[in-house]
């Protein structure tokens, strides 16, 4: 688990490819690594990834195909900078809000806006995603902890302030950049808690208005 706080900005040293999956050497910055170990999990961009070796400032992760697919990672290269934290203790402070690491979808920067000091950011989700996310609810993008704005259909915006613009890769962000979604587990959780018996269903495909009318919570 995660906090959604990014610790450091690394740079990926290496890619190497291995019978298509993908091997990566990630420089790590500021972040703490005397505390790491061989399996520690550490998030790269909001996707947890298991430290197969370690150096004093940098670590090697292997991404499945599975990650390849539905996160961004496939995208980086050699230099591209990422948003990099290590898991949790039961003594870190929860600044943000409790992350899995485990990226629901891949959005895509719709427009960037400057607002005092702050940006104002907007965001496409993919459309299955659009009903975890909430008015003043979290989300996580590319592994930062933030607070909606506002959600229209499947786009939300988003307020980033000055300390967070310099301590994340945020600030590189443009028109049609693509980004690591996760929503919040309490979303996910409360979705197929409200299904009740009908979860164990194959056939089961999540809330809709048809099924809150059904249970009274719709009319």
């Amino acid at each position: 688990m995660f906090t959604g706080i990014i610790q450091s900005v690394g740079e990926i040293r290496r890619v190497e490819p291995r019978g298509g999956d993908v091997r990566l050497t990630i420089g790590t910055g500021k972040l703490p690594m005397a505390r790491a170990a061989l399996g520690d999990s550490i998030a790269v961009n909001g996707v947890c990834l298991t430290a197969v070796a370690l150096a004093a400032d940098a670590f090697t992760a292997d991404l499945s195909r599975e990650t390849l697919l539905h996160t961004t990672l496939g995208d980086l290269t050699v230099g591209s900078p990422v948003n990099l934290e290590q898991a949790l203790t039961l003594s870190t402070p929860l600044g943000g809000h409790l992350v899995s690491g485990h990226v629901d979808g891949v959005g895509q920067v719709l427009d960037r806006q400057e607002d005092a000091r702050s940006w104002r950011l907007s965001i496409a989700a993919p459309p299955e995603l659009a009903r975890y996310i909430a008015q003043k609810g979290s989300i996580c993008v590319d592994g930062v902890s933030l607070t909606v704005n506002a959600v229209d259909g499947a786009c939300f915006d988003l307020n980033i302030v000055p300390h967070t613009l310099e301590q994340t890769i945020i600030a590189r962000y443009a028109g049609g950049t693509r980004v690591n979604l996760e929503v919040d587990l309490i979303a996910r959780y409360l979705e197929r808690l409200l299904l009740g018996e009908k979860a164990a269903t194959p056939s089961a495909r999540g809330i809709t208005r048809d099924f809150l009318a059904e249970h009274g919570f719709a009319r």
